[in-house]
C-alpha cells in the first residue's frame, strides 16, 4: 500500500520534514516515490508547504496518509480541497485556490542553531 507520511530531516534536535509518498513497508528515511511538501515544526506557527496538485493526485489513486501526515495536510487544507475534489471540482481550480491562499511564513526558527563553539556539549564529550 502507498502512504503518505513524513520524512525526518535536519540536524540533530533541530528537525524538518519531508512529506512523501512510499510505500508502507519502506523505513522512515528509506527510499520514497516523490516528495510532495515540507513542514518545519520549528518555525512560529509551524511551516506547512504542499504541492496541492501532486497531493490530489496521489490521495486519488488511493495513497493513504499517517496520521502525522494527515495533520499536516489538514492544517494545510489539502483534505477539505481533496473532498471537494472528490465531489466534482477541477484539480487546476483547487490548485489556484491553494496558492492564493498561501501566507509566507517567516524562516526564523523558534529554537536558533547555537554559534560556533557556544553549545551545551561539553569538551569531554566532543
Amino acid at each position: 500500500m502507498v502512504r503518505i507520511r513524513l520524512r525526518r530531516m535536519g540536524l540533530k534536535r533541530q528537525p524538518s520534514y519531508r512529506l512523501v509518498v512510499c510505500d508502507q513497508r519502506s523505513p522512515r528515511n528509506g527510499g520514497f516515490i516523490e516528495i510532495i511538501g515540507h513542514h518545519n515544526p520549528r518555525t512560529i506557527p509551524s511551516t506547512d508547504i504542499v504541492n496541492e496538485e501532486r497531493a490530489l493526485h496521489w490521495l486519488n489513486v488511493g495513497a493513504q496518509p499517517s496520521d502525522a501526515a494527515r495533520r499536516v495536510l489538514d492544517r494545510a487544507g489539502t483534505l477539505a480541497r481533496f473532498e471537494r475534489f472528490r465531489k466534482g471540482e477541477s484539480v487546476e481550480a483547487l490548485a489556484a485556490e491553494a496558492a492564493a491562499n498561501y501566507v509566507p511564513v517567516s524562516p526564523k526558527t523558534r529554537f536558533p542553531s547555537p554559534e560556533a563553539g557556544k553549545g551545551t556539549m561539553k569538551k569531554s564529550e566532543k
